[in-house]
């Protein structure tokens, strides 16, 4: 029987047992490194094509809704009672702006299923951990709406804790924008929505 610890069993032995232990640690670190990278990968293929296809249109659609009705405000306070269709212009105006002031992407985004299927997969697997990611992603989708809710009480003058009952959906969106376009209209501004 050899053992590398008799003295009869030689240097090969060694030498042999220390190249198994080797190769073995090598393919672990290997394969843990090939998980990692092909986790990133996937982790920023996923985030590019999310970001060109949802985020981006959507955040710039709303971005403009909101410039285009503060400019109309802003307008509309300048020119005073020289609008056109007066009273019912600001209040239809400022109507609109608490209205956008209310939309937060994460309630009009659509959907990631896959996402969402990922996540009860981590939250069956390790329990602990997940809790500790979400807490975290709540704590900073909690920060991004606290910055959202303050800048849409500067731009509306309406706090948006106001109308809470429902929530906006991409179909309000859209309404919200005909009816700033045909408010561009009544007062005779020229909009090009590119």
């Amino acid at each position: 029987m050899d053992s590398p610890w008799d003295e009869e069993a030689g240097p090969d032995i060694l030498r042999e047992s220390e190249w198994t232990k080797l190769s073995t640690e090598f393919t672990t670190t290997g394969y843990r490194e090939g998980i990692t990278a092909g986790k990133e990968s996937a982790l920023q293929q996923g985030f590019d094509v999310g970001f060109a296809t949802v985020g981006a249109p959507i955040g710039r659609e709303v971005g403009i809704l909101r410039g285009m009705i503060s400019a109309l405000l802003a307008s509309i306070s300048l020119n005073g009672k020289n609008i056109p269709g007066g009273e019912s212009t600001l209040i239809e105006a400022r109507f609109i702006a608490s209205q956008l002031s209310n939309i937060r992407f994460s309630e009009i985004a659509p959907r990631d299923l896959e996402a969402e299927a990922h996540t009860r997969e981590h939250l069956e697997m390790d329990e602990d951990d997940t809790e500790i990611q979400e807490n975290d992603d709540l704590v900073q989708k909690r920060r991004m709406e606290g910055l959202e809710d303050m800048l849409a009480e500067l731009s509306s003058g309406v706090s948006s804790h106001s109308s809470e009952q429902h929530k906006p959906t991409l179909e309000d969106v859209q309404m919200l924008k005909q009816r700033t376009l045909s408010l561009c209209t009544a007062m005779r501004l020229d909009i090009y929505w590119s």
